[in-house]
């Protein structure tokens, strides 16, 4: 189990590094959750959980100083779940979209890695392989939903009387 870094927030608005015994900026937060750091900030006096707003504060500064990650258009919308019925549900849904983007991103660098440290030509048809597999598996269940669904429709197939 990894351990919380615990930072200290002073009044005088100086973050604390208690594991490092020195003053922090919040671009050595950035680099604490980029090195994949679990941290807590909590105020010096009080023991106020901060996390939460010294993290927005990061992303902040991040949006201000590059390429923002968040358009005007996107922050417009995510302010109009705020107070509303699915604000949980949203709050969930993004954390999980996060996760499974994550996810994703893992499993494509571990195929590129694979597939450059191997025998591309192997990799490649591996790959080809798994793609065509999934077409298959498409089809499958392509021709499956189509003979359920003839199945169900009922042809009356007899002669009209005139």
């Amino acid at each position: 189990m990894s351990m919380v870094r615990i930072i200290k927030k002073y009044p005088n608005r100086r973050l604390y590094d208690t594991k490092l015994s020195r003053y922090i900026t919040l671009a050595n937060v950035r680099e604490l959750v980029m090195q994949g750091i679990k941290i807590k900030v909590v105020d010096a006096v009080t023991n106020k959980g901060l996390t939460r707003s010294i993290l927005l504060q990061v992303i902040l500064e991040q949006e201000s100083a590059g390429k923002p990650l968040f358009t005007t258009e996107i922050l417009s919308k995510m302010i109009r779940f705020y107070g509303g019925s699915v604000q949980g549900a949203f709050s969930s849904y993004l954390e999980q979209s996060l996760d499974l983007f994550i996810e994703q991103q893992t499993r494509v660098h571990k195929q590129i890695k694979d597939m450059v440290s191997g025998n591309p030509v192997e990799s490649m048809a591996e790959l080809a392989k798994r793609n065509l597999d999934i077409w298959r598996e498409f089809q499958e269940k392509l021709m499956r939903t189509s003979r359920r669904a003839a199945n169900s429709i009922k042809i009356d197939e007899t002669p009209k009387q005139d």
